[in-house]
């Protein structure tokens, strides 16, 4: 094995010396890169020489002893392994960790992809392991805006390249982080576990993305709570198990709390409780390290900006959102929880008692730019994922499925599309290809899902009668039966005799857009810093803002469709429709304030459910 010496200022010491490198020397030495072997394949020799060249002499002995090879080095960051072989002092320990960072670092066999949103990006050895495996295979069958492509042509992108675009961003972001922010310790398995849990992140996906867990599921297995994000912790840990992937993690350091702090940040109820923290991944000091893949404080997170940019990009759609900008001033800061007052004029009251939070913070100059962000979200739900064909065409597939969920199964399996929630292997057949497969079955029972989707396919399509849009007052979706006979009710009753079918052929859709935090602002619930005190972090002041953000963050518009096509039919439910909605509104503003607040909290509570249909 032959070896370059290093040009630049190193840490010897005395070969027979048993004296500990001062750790407070600035660590200028990095590991030669002129090696002729990827450290994977170092064995105990070539690590012996490379502590020499660290001058990291005095543990040499204990890595002779241990036989740690470079196939088992990366565990080795664990202190309790180092302590283990009798590396106790903190000083010693932090530099000989500081070594198999170094080593571990090195980025000469990942994986390069040419990717049209980011460029070029690398792929870690570990990631390229996860994506090689067909359980993640299968996300390039699922479309990721669903029925969206039979309306907008170039929406042809899947889940496949979203989450490795993800990926990226999640690694981009917390080593922009480890590189300004050292004191953070941010260490290389906690970047490659962000990473990891950017690329799983949308395992859990069924046929047509949202339209799966959000729409079919909860029509065939009413009151059920099951979500794609469950799925996607369960996915990963078949996807793992069925490609015995444990010794590849393990390889790359990575241990069985790391695979749980991976599936910690894919799914959690809520924001992490720094009060009583009961994750268990990571420690209360990087709670920041949750909020970077999937962002439930404020919804900004790497996951929104892959898809604001490549949905934009598929659609047509202008993106004036930059997230390079909101990387480059991004800081992590370790924030009180301030009592932040409903007039931002007045100084905020700080609790000195309160816990403190390790959140992600920006530039007060930014402020402009995640408005851009929050508006981008805004418009892509009102002209893509909530677009009216697309949400009748959604329906139209979702009665195929429904329809044939009792019938359908796939070749030698017994469960129904339902039951395949239960059980990964099942799931994992689970894609778009659905839609081919009943349509060209030769079973007789799916004849009227094939019916229907055929309907889809010729374009005959349910008709939009009319669309109502309310700011304030929000008709729930488990009042839609009740207020569908109230405007059945305002049609003459001689002219319905001839449309016996009446209630069956009219459906109503209620599309609830917002700025992500319903009728709040989201910008409330960020925290900025200023270029004079950047470890010092606060809400956006009042004259920081613009004059021009929105005046209501939520509005909701009703729809209502006919499967009826007859001329008369629809303008009877059209002029119906809209004689109804004007009492609809003079109906809820006669609501007292505590029937107002049930009924915004019952809209909050659906405003979930509707959005998540087909979008974010």
């Amino acid at each position: 094995m032959h070896y370059t010496m290093c040009s630049y200022t190193t840490l010897l010491t005395s070969a027979n010396s048993s004296a500990e490198p001062d750790v407070n020397v600035p660590h200028t030495k990095r590991i030669c890169a002129s090696r002729d072997k990827y450290w994977l394949k170092w064995d105990t020799d070539d690590i012996v020489n490379a502590l020499i060249e660290d001058g990291l002499e005095v543990v040499v002995d204990k890595f002779k002893k241990e036989l740690i090879v470079g196939a088992t080095l990366a565990k080795y960051q664990d202190k309790v392994l180092l302590e283990n072989m009798g590396i106790k002092s903190v000083k010693l320990v932090k530099l000989v960790q500081r070594f198999i960072e170094n080593v571990t670092k090195d980025t000469s066999q990942h994986k390069v992809v040419n990717d049209p949103i980011h460029g070029h990006i690398k792929l870690h050895p570990l990631c390229v392991a996860i994506i090689d495996t067909p359980e993640f295979q299968r996300l390039r069958s699922i479309k990721q805006l669903g029925n969206g492509y039979f309306v907008y042509p170039g929406a042809s992108h899947n889940r496949f390249e979203h989450s490795l675009g993800v990926c990226h961003l999640a690694g981009k972001l917390v080593r922009a982080f480890q590189d300004r922010q050292p004191e953070l310790g941010i260490r290389n398995t906690d970047i490659l576990c962000v990473e990891i849990a950017g690329l799983c992140h949308d395992l859990g996906h069924g046929p047509f993305s949202h339209l799966f867990d959000g729409i079919f599921i909860p029509m065939v297995v009413p009151g059920s709570t099951w979500k794609h994000e469950q799925a996607s912790i369960e996915m990963f840990d078949y996807l793992v198990a069925e490609n015995n992937l444990k010794p590849e993690f393990e390889k790359y350091g990575l241990t069985e709390l790391d695979r749980e702090f991976i599936k910690e940040q894919i799914e959690r109820s809520s924001k992490p409780d720094q009060k009583n923290w009961t994750l268990n991944g990571r420690p209360k000091e990087k709670s920041f390290l949750y909020e970077v893949v999937s962002n439930k404080r404020n919804g900004i997170d790497v996951d929104k900006w892959d898809y604001f940019a490549r949905d934009c990009h598929m659609l047509g759609i202008r993106n004036n959102f930059d997230h390079n900008r909101c990387i480059e001033f991004s800081r992590v800061i370790s924030v009180r929880k301030e009592v932040i007052p409903v007039n931002k004029e007045a100084k905020e009251e700080v609790n000195s008692e309160a816990e403190e939070e390790f959140q992600i913070c920006y530039r007060d100059k930014e402020v402009g730019n995640l408005y851009d962000m929050f508006h981008t979200r805004r418009t892509l739900h009102s002209r893509a994922y909530q677009h009216k064909t697309t949400k009748i065409i959604e329906h139209m597939v979702t009665e195929a499925l429904v329809k044939a969920d009792k019938d359908f199964r796939f070749d030698g399996n017994s469960l129904k599309m339902s039951e395949s929630i239960d059980d990964m292997k099942t799931f994992s057949q689970m894609t778009d290809d659905v839609f081919n497969l009943i349509l060209n079955s030769t079973n007789e029972n799916l004849k009227k899902s094939q019916k229907i989707l055929k309907k889809v396919l010729k374009r005959e399509l349910y008709k939009l009668v009319g669309q109502n849009k309310s700011k304030t007052k929000m008709l729930q979706e488990k009042d839609k039966q009740e207020e569908k006979i109230k405007i059945i009710e305002k049609i003459d009753k001689e002219k319905l005799k001839d449309f016996p079918k009446a209630e069956k052929h009219i459906i109503i859709q209620l599309v609830t857009l917002d700025y992500g935090k319903k009728d709040k602002n989201p910008i409330d619930s960020v925290m900025f810093y200023s270029k004079n005190e950047p470890n010092k972090a606060g809400p956006i002041r009042q004259d920081q803002e613009s004059s021009f953000i929105p005046d209501h963050f939520t509005e909701q518009l009703i729809r209502i469709y006919s499967k009826n096509k007859d001329s008369e039919f629809i303008e009877m439910v059209r002029e119906a429709f809209n004689s109804w909605f004007e009492e609809f509104l003079v109906r809820v503003d006669k609501k007292s304030p505590d029937e107002k607040e049930q009924s915004s909290n019952s809209s909050n509570e659906t405003e979930g459910k509707t959005v998540t249909q087909t979008g974010r």
